[in-house]
Order: structure tokens, then sequence, then C-alpha cells
């Protein structure tokens, strides 16, 4: 199983948060299908230091580099253009 830890940024103009609070419903019931399926280990909102969502931290895992990349283009803070800096890096959950 590969996981991944995502850091994604959402943009920085004034339509930001309302693109993020569009599409959020959406990206929340395609982050319910990966959990349900064991690909969503965990995740949330990145706050700035007023408490407004600015971005998204997640660690998930899929058995190939390809079903991640099938999820990851396709997911609505993609497509809708919410996550605007988006940083992958190949990680490992402590087994503790």
């Amino acid at each position: 199983m590969n996981q991944y830890v995502i850091y994604a940024f959402d943009g920085t103009d004034e339509e930001a948060l309302a693109r993020r609070m569009a599409a959020r419903s959406l990206h929340l019931d395609v982050a319910t299908q990966l959990k349900a399926n064991h690909n969503f280990i965990v995740g949330g909102a990145m706050l700035d230091e007023t408490g407004k969502m600015v971005g998204s931290t997640m660690i998930v895992q899929f058995e190939t580099k390809e079903a991640f990349d099938a999820w990851f283009s396709t997911d609505p803070y993609i497509t809708m253009n919410v996550w605007q800096k988006i940083e992958v890096h190949p990680f490992r959950v402590a087994n503790i």
C-alpha cells in the first residue's frame, strides 16, 4: 500500500473561500467514499490564525500510484480550482 501526505493550499484571491465552500460538500462526499474504501487515513482543513480555512492536509493510501492519480485528478478541490499550491509526499504511518 502506497501512502501519501498532501499539503494543499487554497488560492489567496478574494474568491478563494467561496470556491472552497462551493466545492466542500462534493469534496467531503469523495472523502467519505475514500474512507469507506480504506483509502482515507486522516485529513482536515488547515486554518489561518483567525480560524479561516486556507487549505487541506490529508494522509491517504492506495494500492498503486495510478489509483492515487485517478482519485487526485478528479477530486472536486482540484477540478473546481480550490487548491492552488499542492505538495504530495510519499509517507508512512507509524505502526505503533
